[in-house]
């Protein structure tokens, strides 16, 4: 039986290639959110009009435009591009590159070294670099997601201007939409709530959006438009970034630790689901809220501690999610608990005495007398129990002999403090009053 030959369908590559490829801007000017860097008057904007470019790192958050940066900055300034991948890549890929520039520039040809992901070099590869950026055989232009002061050596650094990158906001995201729909002449089937919804759910990542806007495109036509519910069926909500690990740990913990010294209940808890969300320990929280109950709240409320005590106790016990209840009410009451470091800072006075008067014995009468030579020699001689005097205060020398009485803590008039400071001061007044008082 003879078949009939099907004609196949001819391969277009311009749609096979994922919508946020075909998105990519082919100049600097189509670059959207990162006007504070390439306005012509912002400072990568100024090297390009001046046609000098120096080696710089572009540190910000995925889907900002790092890379296509980078692939326009070289174009604008004539450079060779050459990109590679800390990831994919190692010394002996360097070398390969560094090879090929040092030709490039017998014959005046300048090269653009573009390493995706640096901080994932070691401190051995990074240094590699240092005398190819010296002597001007590459430009190097890094790009990362982390903090460079922590993952980057200090030499390379040096020799680097860092540039820091904005995650987009709504008016960027909306660009990236436009030009989309735009592209493929298709709107996105989106009401107006799922449309914000959907700028949401990217948090800043230019290319996630598109991604998620690809997907929306390959609905089938005439599909109505789609409210939140039928936004959420269709698309996988981005995950939140947060490397607990990383720069993001410490920048969210201090948000929340901020937040609590600062009285804000309602910041406070925003940075506790952020942490949660995006998947930090909850023991680490606690312990965490323990510190923060000792250090930034002491007696001016004694209970804060048992509160974060307690949530560590609970969570321990309950686990997630009913646990982190605990945690958050823990967080409420340390927010809105009265402050004091006095005790923090009594504490460190006190160190600094201690270290600086070495080895003074304690007087005499404060010493035990467990033996008859001991009793001889005047230990314990003359010691008052206070709880059996009037008032149950004594206001004896409890400083060691040669050593001037220092004050170390000064309570504040928060919460319990007040009535702390208030019984110090009468203590003060009593002690001034005995006969063999210096005051």
């Amino acid at each position: 039986m003879k078949h009939e030959a099907q004609a196949l369908p001819l391969f277009d590559e311009a749609t096979q290639r994922p919508l946020a490829d075909r998105l990519r801007p082919s100049t600097l000017e189509d670059v959207v959110g990162q006007q504070h860097l390439l306005a012509p008057d912002a400072p990568l904007g100024r090297m390009v009009g001046q046609g000098r470019l120096v080696s710089a790192i572009l540190w910000g958050p995925p889907g900002c435009g790092k890379t296509t940066i980078a692939r326009l900055l070289a174009q604008r300034t004539e450079l060779a591009f050459e990109p590679l991948s800390a990831t994919f890549s190692g010394v002996a890929d360097l070398r390969k590159i560094f090879e090929a520039a040092r030709r490039r520039r017998e014959i005046g040809q300048g090269t653009l070294l573009f390493v995706d992901e640096i901080h994932r070099f070691n401190r051995a590869q990074q240094d590699s670099f240092l005398p190819y950026v010296e002597d001007g055989t590459v430009t190097l232009v890094g790009a990362t997601t982390e903090n460079p002061s922590f993952e980057l050596n200090g030499a390379l650094l040096s020799r680097c201007r860092v540039f820091v990158l904005k995650r987009l906001d709504d008016t960027a995201l909306d660009t990236l939409i436009a030009r989309a729909e735009q592209l493929t002449g298709r709107e996105l089937p989106l009401d107006d709530e799922a449309h914000r919804a959907l700028m949401a759910m990217a948090d800043g990542d230019g290319r996630f959006l598109l991604n998620m806007a690809e997907q929306l495109q390959a609905l089938p036509d005439g599909t109505p438009p789609l409210d939140t519910s039928g936004l959420a069926q269709q698309i996988q909500r981005r995950a939140p970034l947060y490397d607990k690990a990383q720069e993001s740990h410490y920048n969210l913990i201090s948000a929340l630790h901020k937040s609590m010294r600062g009285s804000d209940p309602d910041a406070a808890l925003y940075w506790l689901a952020r942490m949660l969300d995006g998947g930090e320990d909850p023991l680490y929280i606690a312990r965490r809220l323990v510190r923060f109950a000792n250090e930034d709240i002491g007696t001016a409320d004694p209970q804060a501690v048992q509160q974060a005590l307690a949530a560590w106790d609970v969570y321990e016990r309950l686990g997630s999610p009913e646990g982190e209840l605990a945690i958050a009410q823990a967080v409420v009451h340390l927010a809105t608990a009265p402050k004091s470091i006095a005790v923090y800072r009594a504490f460190g006075a006190a160190q600094q005495s201690a270290r600086r008067t070495g080895s003074l014995m304690p007087p005499p009468h404060i010493l035990n007398a467990p033996t008859r030579l001991m009793k001889d020699i005047g230990y314990g001689e003359g010691y008052q129990y206070d709880p059996d005097t009037p008032g149950g205060f004594s206001g004896a020398d409890y400083w060691p002999e040669g050593m001037d009485r220092e004050t170390f803590y000064h309570p504040t008039g928060n919460g319990y403090e007040e009535h702390i400071r208030r019984r110090l001061d009468r203590w003060s007044a009593l002690r001034g009053q005995r006969p063999d008082s210096d005051d």
